[in-house]
């Protein structure tokens, strides 16, 4: 099967779950103050004009080199820096449920000192297992997310090959894209997570190379924020685990 031509993941804009989740850590609160649901989470001021930037820098590539494929996740973050990256553009954004933010269950909308003290006997399970395998209750374990991605890749490849496809998403997904084009272990993809915080409206992406692999071109790059002046933001999760 052919593969693709190129592929871009942005991370949604900072959202204003993330400043709250800031916030509440930094108060050492229990729970983040919001009072919409995660996959209706919009994004804050700094958000938006990350996203704009984000959109200037993909219109100024070459023609040849601009996506024209664009997909994303249904959480309004994710689609409003998409509705804000392509403005103008008239590339169609497509919705794919696959692409959603890792489901919580019973952590959701709590900080890690929510979850300590709510969920104590939770906590201790998921040290003694890990945070890839574990499984929040109602929730997802990042192997759930990868399984999700590896039938979003299949189809992509199939429908889309030779195509230059850029997705709007979450940090989850950048960190599992990583983990499955670079072929991590668990362990290298738990210390890549230590060492990096992905962005708000970071851009990671792969190029098609000579035999027909994608091959990273670039990771959590935020260049083009810093050269815009929209400041990139580290854009703690308001959520726990990631």
């Amino acid at each position: 099967m052919a593969e693709l031509a190129a592929l871009w993941i942005v991370r949604h804009g900072e959202s204003t779950g993330n400043v709250a989740a800031q916030r509440a850590r930094s108060s050492g609160a229990e729970e983040v103050a919001r009072t919409e649901r995660d996959a209706d989470v919009p994004l804050s001021p700094a958000g938006e004009d990350q996203s704009r930037a984000t959109g200037r820098w993909f219109t100024a590539l070459p023609p040849d080199r601009r996506p024209d494929v664009a997909l994303t996740s249904p959480y309004l973050r994710a689609r409003r820096t998409g509705e804000l990256v392509l403005a103008g553009t008239g590339l169609p954004l497509h919705r794919d449920e696959r692409l959603r933010d890792r489901d919580l269950g019973v952590f959701d909308g709590l900080t890690p000192h929510g979850v300590r003290v709510r969920h104590p006997e939770e906590h201790e399970r998921r040290d003694r297992l890990g945070k890839f395998y574990h499984r929040p209750p109602g929730g997802e374990a990042w192997t759930d997310v990868a399984l999700r991605l590896r039938s979003f890749l299949s189809n992509l490849r199939h429908d889309h090959a030779g195509r230059r496809v850029v997705i709007f998403g979450h940090d989850a997904l950048v960190f599992l894209l990583c983990y499955l084009f670079e072929g991590l272990t668990e362990e290298e993809l738990m210390a890549l997570g230590r060492k990096h915080v992905i962005a708000n409206c970071s851009i990671t992406s792969w190029v098609g190379d000579e035999f027909g692999r994608l091959r990273m071109n670039g990771f959590n790059e935020v260049g083009h924020l810093e050269r815009a002046g929209a400041p990139p933001t580290g854009g703690a999760e308001e959520r726990y685990g990631i």
